[in-house]
């Protein structure tokens, strides 16, 4: 692997895991230490995150760590909804029951995931990753998904947002079950309206009063 392909890699993995929080400085010399790269590679690296939305330009600063305004949640689940509702239609008709049976199992018993101090909402967040992946796989459509990559990247950020709220990620753990019952049953029309009221009820978590997230 390239010495830029690393240094973005990891970076991206802090700024999407929260290791690196918005606002944070991307200083040249103290990120090349840290990741043993030099300047050079760090600064391609730097430049495809400010291309993915990651990190930006700050006056005087270099480069930063990107905010998440309460507008671009609104403005992402904006186009997430017609892209995530057609490729859950297409895994009704296409995709294994079986596989979403299977998962609509294993989220009626994520509770015990959320509930568990040690690691568990980890388990449960890749339960969630296990779930879109499924439906990429049984939708198969190559240009859907590329439409929905850049949107994914920034979804795994805000989905941290959730991560110190238990109840909200139950809630989610049960609209989760529904659109895994509702491909398992091979039904469109459900798996939709699934989606529909998954990502109403998110983003009005995210929407609602109280401290910023950023």
């Amino acid at each position: 692997m390239r010495a830029s392909d690393r240094a973005y890699a990891l970076l991206r993995s802090d700024i999407v895991e929260w290791r690196l929080s918005p606002g944070d400085l991307l200083a040249e010399v103290e990120q090349s230490a840290r990741l043993g790269v030099s300047r050079t590679p760090l600064r391609e690296a730097l430049a495809r995150l400010v291309a993915e939305g990651l990190a930006s330009p700050h006056a005087g600063r270099g480069v930063v760590v990107s905010s998440i305004s309460l507008a671009a949640v609104a403005d992402l689940f904006d186009v997430r909804l017609p892209l995530e509702c057609a490729a859950v239609r297409l895994a009704a008709v296409r995709g294994d029951r079986a596989v979403f049976a299977a998962l609509a199992g294993e989220f009626a018993r994520a509770g015990q995931l959320i509930g568990d101090d040690d690691g568990g909402q980890d388990g449960y967040y890749a339960l969630v990753a296990r779930l879109d992946q499924a439906i990429d796989d049984a939708a198969g459509n190559p240009y859907l998904l590329q439409a929905q990559k850049p949107i994914r990247t920034h979804l795994a950020r805000i989905r941290r947002l959730a991560r110190d709220h238990p109840p909200r990620l139950l809630a989610s753990a049960r609209e989760h079950e529904q659109i895994a019952l509702a491909l398992g049953t091979g039904n469109p029309d459900l798996a939709e309206a699934s989606m529909r009221v998954h990502l109403h009820t998110s983003l009005q978590h995210l929407l609602a009063p109280g401290p910023p997230p950023t």
